[in-house]
C-alpha cells in the first residue's frame, strides 16, 4: 500500500498524492456480490436536501460486505484484494470451502492465499473473527459489534483499530480510536487486526475535481452570505466577533451533540 506523488504537470496536480494500487490483485468486482447504487444526492423521499454539499459523484456499484461473519467453522481462502469505491479501506474476496463467496474488510497483513475463519477456536491472526470473550486482552481488533448478531459497527475505516482492554463475565472493555473506554457485551464479535490502507490519511486531493468525483460539492462560508441566509452573513468588511454557528443558529464548534442516556452507562471513560 504505497503512495504516488504527482509532479508539476499542471497547477492542479502539483503536490497531489494518490495511491499506487500495488496491493490490488483484481480490478473487476465479483458480479454476484454487487448491487446497483442509486444516487439520491442527500435528499429524502420528498426531495428535500437533508445533508448539504453532496451530489454528483462518479457512478459506482455497491459491494456487499459481510460485517456479520456468521458463517461459522468454515475456512475460507483469500482469493483477491480489491478496491472499493464506497469506503476508504480495501476489501478481500473470500472463497469458502463449501463454494460460497463473500467480501470482508481487508486488515493489515492479510494476503492472497491466506486462510481465515469465523470461529472461537480460530487463531489470533488478521482476518479471523471471534467472540470478544475468546480474544486475549490487549489484542488489536476491528469491525466490532455493539449488539450480538447485528454486524460490526465500530472501526471499519482505513487504519482504524480498537484494543481489548479488559474482560468480565457479561461485559468487556474496549478502548476505541478516540480514546474512549466503552463496555461491550461479551457475546459480540470482533475481527482480529487493524483495518488496512493505513496510508489513506496521507492522501492529498490536489484539486477540486477529485472532491467532485467523490460527491463532495463546494461549501460557502457563512460570513460570505447575506444576513437572510446565515447568522454570520452581512456587514461591512470582515466580521470576526461571532461564535461559529450553523445556518439555523446551532453552535457548530465545541458544542456537544451526543445525547443518548440509553448508552451513557456503557461509557467508562470519555474521550476527553
Amino acid at each position: 500500500m504505497g503512495l504516488k506523488v504527482f509532479g508539476s504537470r499542471s497547477h492542479a496536480s502539483r503536490g497531489m498524492v494518490g495511491f499506487d494500487f500495488k496491493e490490488i490483485t483484481k480490478t473487476t468486482p465479483e458480479k454476484s456480490l454487487t448491487v446497483s447504487l442509486k444516487k439520491v444526492s442527500a435528499r429524502n423521499n420528498t426531495g428535500m436536501i437533508t445533508i448539504r454539499h453532496q451530489g454528483g459523484a462518479h457512478k459506482r456499484k455497491y459491494r456487499l460486505i459481510d460485517f456479520k461473519r456468521n458463517k461459522l467453522e468454515v475456512p475460507a481462502k483469500v482469493a483477491a484484494i480489491e478496491y472499493d469505491p464506497n469506503r476508504t479501506c480495501r476489501i478481500a474476496l473470500l472463497h469458502y470451502a463449501d463454494g460460497e463467496k463473500a467480501y470482508i474488510l481487508a486488515p493489515v497483513g492479510l494476503n492472497v492465499g491466506d486462510i481465515v475463519q469465523s470461529s472461537d477456536k480460530a487463531d489470533i491472526k488478521p482476518g479471523n473473527c471471534l467472540t470478544i470473550t475468546a480474544i486475549p486482552v490487549g489484542t488489536i481488533i476491528h469491525n466490532v459489534e455493539l449488539r450480538p448478531g447485528k454486524g460490526g459497527q465500530i472501526c471499519r475505516g482505513a487504519g482504524a483499530s480498537a484494543t481489548l482492554a479488559g474482560k468480565g463475565e457479561k461485559y468487556c472493555q474496549v478502548r476505541l480510536p478516540s480514546g474512549e473506554l466503552k463496555q461491550i457485551l461479551s457475546t459480540c464479535k470482533a475481527s482480529i487486526g487493524q483495518v488496512g490502507n493505513t496510508d489513506n490519511e496521507n492522501i492529498k486531493l490536489g484539486k477540486a475535481g477529485r472532491s467532485r468525483w467523490r460527491g463532495i460539492r463546494p461549501s460557502v462560508r457563512g460570513m460570505h452570505m447575506n444576513p437572510v441566509d446565515h447568522p454570520l452573513g452581512g456587514g461591512e468588511g470582515v466580521g470576526k466577533g461571532h461564535h461559529p454557528v450553523t445556518p439555523w443558529g446551532q453552535p457548530c464548534k465545541g458544542y456537544k451533540t451526543r445525547h443518548n442516556k440509553r448508552t451513557d452507562s456503557s461509557i467508562i471513560k470519555r474521550r476527553k
